[in-house]
């Protein structure tokens, strides 16, 4: 992910892990991380797992992975569809169509995003 995506190595959130309280322990490292990175917001198909209530102090949001692409396509659609297809066509094994692709970062759960062509 470090050489794929600059910026996306959070570190300096281990010690903070243990401090926090969320319905699975097992996503505290998470949180952590958002609050040490500065983040704005999670992506998660699991929105329940970080209540509101936890997340609040820090000024961070949930989104369903679902809203926060079509947030993205609404902000600027061509560049969300140029990047969407620029890594659709980098899948070779196996190989994608651009609704199959969509389908799989959205799951199964594709409330919006199964509207876009």
């Amino acid at each position: 992910m470090h050489t794929a995506v600059r910026d996306a190595l959070i570190t300096g959130h281990k010690a903070l892990i243990e401090t926090l309280v969320l319905p699975d322990p097992d996503d505290r490292h998470v949180l952590a991380a958002a609050i040490v990175g500065r983040c704005d917001v999670i992506v998660t198909q699991n929105l329940q797992d970080f209540p509101e209530a936890v997340l609040k102090p820090y000024s961070i949001e949930t989104q369903h992975l679902d809203d926060f692409l079509v947030n993205h396509l609404h902000l600027a659609p061509g560049k969300f569809c140029v990047a969407v297809r620029k890594v659709q066509a980098r899948l070779k094994n196996p190989p994608y169509s651009v609704e199959d692709y969509l389908a799989t970062l959205a799951g199964c759960d594709r409330r919006r995003t199964g509207t876009i062509r």
